[in-house]
């Protein structure tokens, strides 16, 4: 039973603090593996909030970046309010504000196990999965150069073309914004791109944290694939660790991505074990793209 004492709104500015407190105290949080923090989504809609009195008790954010896909960002709740009893009150505003945007599919990112269940019985579909990888300096795997392929730093005037790679390389739900790109090169400890006949055909976007390397994005213009591209990107980003001294790298990808498989596996990478589900909600009932297949990044 839905309680009829909490209302739900749009969130505000003026929510920053209180919704601080519960992303950073409370149990049952959520939070996308994203590049933008979830306080930063505010301005952004649809994100809702519910409130008991003065008192802020859950939050749900879902922006779409790109059109007719939004990725569940947020979902965070108090923890004397029954999770489910929050999804219902704001998944039904948040929803109604997706289907006013024309967005087809929502897409959920299950890092936790109750959030996993919570998926199941909201009727979202487990319909993919990721796999996390690790690299360790004494498994480098062999190394075939392709002479053709260039490699060099990544700088912001070709974000545009690493855009066009990214949205060419990668099903619309997996696809990154420019802008989202844009704050990726801004975070990124290694970043470069690779060139044939000084084209841009790929590139690689890395973090570095105090536990080693993360290669976060890599993509291969449809076109320039099967030609070595990405390995080449994958082989000078380890050597540009191992100088740095850092000797372990992880990546994650899907588990049916046979071609990225076969990259990491080339490269020394070894899948650890951990997976994690992608979960589909249609938004459109009865339209012909929510009975399509999820596409798979290349």
């Amino acid at each position: 039973m839905v309680s009829t004492d909490i209302q739900v709104r749009n969130v505000s500015q003026i929510d920053r603090q209180r919704l601080a407190n519960l992303i950073n105290f409370e149990e049952y949080v959520h939070r996308h593996l994203d590049w933008k923090p979830p306080l930063d989504w505010i301005g952004n809609s649809p994100y809702v909030v519910a409130e008991r009195g003065d008192e802020l008790v859950a939050a749900l954010a879902c922006p779409p970046e790109l059109p007719e896909v939004a990725w569940l960002r947020l979902f965070a709740v108090k923890a004397r309010i029954l999770p489910d009893e929050a999804w219902q009150l704001l998944w039904a505003e948040a929803q109604r504000q997706l289907a006013g945007m024309g967005v087809r599919h929502a897409f959920a990112l299950a890092l936790q196990d109750w959030f996993v269940k919570l998926l199941v019985r909201q009727a979202f579909v487990h319909v993919q999965d990721v796999a996390v990888l690790v690299w360790e300096s004494q498994s480098f795997g062999q190394k075939v150069p392709n002479r053709q392929v260039g490699v060099r730093q990544l700088y912001a005037e070709d974000l545009p073309k690493v855009s066009e790679v990214d949205n060419l390389a990668f099903g619309v739900e997996w696809s990154n914004s420019q802008d989202a790109l844009g704050m990726a090169f801004r975070q990124s400890s290694i970043a470069t791109v690779a060139e044939i006949e000084n084209e841009v055909v790929g590139y690689q976007i890395s973090t570095a944290n105090p536990m080693g390397g993360h290669l976060a994005r890599l993509a291969v213009c449809p076109a320039s694939q099967g030609k070595g591209v990405g390995s080449t990107l994958v082989y000078t980003l380890l050597e540009a660790f191992v100088e740095r001294g850092v000797n372990r790298v992880t990546v994650n990808t899907q588990t049916d991505n046979q071609a990225s498989l076969a990259i990491y596996r080339k490269c020394g990478f070894e899948l650890t074990g951990d997976i994690y589900p992608v979960f589909r909600l249609c938004i459109a009932k009865g339209d012909d793209h929510c009975r399509s297949q999820v596409g798979e990044p290349v």
